[in-house]
């Protein structure tokens, strides 16, 4: 089996930019399937054909019986289900490449407006389009991609391309070889004269490695479909956030409009006549009287007197 070196560090790059559940999705992946799979596949599975016995001795006949009792090694057939379910996740790891570069692209070209913008007032409108590409790609303040718009899409498809694969290889795995692997195969394929009884090398020790793997797969599947509900919730809740936010404003314009405009008159009531007065303070008490306000300046016009010129003419007339 070849290095699978290459493809850790690709799928380690991923992890940094992934949800929880992707990052255990992928430690599954690293350690339950590809680690096992390198470690004790060959061991388990490299003696299938030398020891693949037949009580025959016709020429041929080992080898048909071999090739219809395993279609496909279920060491290959792993390592494509590892190559063909890691694949959504890799087209994903090259969107974010993508964002990232076109982000240090942005921000290159920010840089140079900005400082044409002092000798050249014109570039200010481009200047706010680069801006709003910049927000919508959404980088954290640690480097990392947001989860969101054209990047959520992506992700979401490429779980759902996961499920879809898993559980694909899953039963075509069943359909192939079972959940078993029994001691003894009787195979009936030409060259072979009559049915011929075929003996396959440590099939308890198989067994048990298929279940396992069959297992781990099981759980890779249900993570899968753990995160794609995850991803869907997440989806509404930034839906509703944003819906509540686009009703909010709507309302605070109509409550601050005409609230703005609205001018408070202060209740003026009647001074008792037995007050008394203080000579000194006459003048000033009529420059007040006399002039409102500043915000009484939209106080109704009217053809009458004013309720404070009326008060003063009846008080000069009672200092007369």
């Amino acid at each position: 089996m070849g290095d699978w070196g290459f493809l850790e560090k690709l799928l380690d790059q991923v992890q940094e930019h992934s949800t929880l559940v992707g990052k255990i999705w992928l430690t599954v992946l690293f350690i339950f399937r590809i680690l096992i799979l390198g470690l004790a596949g060959e061991s388990v599975w490299g003696d299938e054909q030398s020891d693949f016995q037949c009580n025959t001795a016709q020429p041929g006949c080992t080898n048909v019986c071999y090739d219809k009792a395993f279609p496909i090694s279920h060491v290959r057939y792993w390592v494509l289900q590892f190559l063909f379910v890691s694949t959504p996740t890799l087209v994903y790891l090259g969107h974010v490449i993508y964002l990232s570069r076109r982000e240090e692209r942005l921000r290159q070209k920010e840089g140079e407006l900005r400082a044409l913008l002092d000798k050249d007032p014109s570039v200010e409108q481009a200047l706010a389009g680069v801006v709003r590409q910049m927000a919508k790609i959404s980088v954290a303040e640690d480097g990392h991609m947001r989860i969101q718009g054209p990047l959520m899409c992506t992700y979401m498809i490429s779980v759902i391309c996961k499920s879809v694969l898993e559980a694909g290889f899953l039963y075509g795995q069943w359909r192939l070889y079972g959940w078993t692997m029994e001691p003894v195969y009787v195979c009936q394929r030409s060259p072979c004269p009559h049915p011929v009884d075929c003996f396959i090398s440590r099939p308890t020790e198989k067994t048990i490695f298929i279940i396992f793997m069959q297992v781990v797969g099981v759980i890779s599947l249900l993570l899968n479909l753990l995160e794609l509900v995850y991803l869907l919730c997440r989806c509404f809740i930034q839906g509703l956030r944003a819906q509540q936010g686009q009703n909010a404003r709507p309302h605070q314009d109509t409550t601050s409009g005409p609230q703005a405009d609205r001018v408070f008159y202060l209740p003026m009531g009647k001074e008792p006549a037995s007050e008394p007065w203080n000579w000194a303070n006459l003048t000033t008490q009529e420059n007040l009287a006399s002039s409102p306000p500043p915000f009484l300046d939209q106080y109704p016009q009217s053809s009458q007197k004013s309720p404070s010129s009326l008060r003063s003419n009846t008080y000069k007339k009672q200092y007369l």
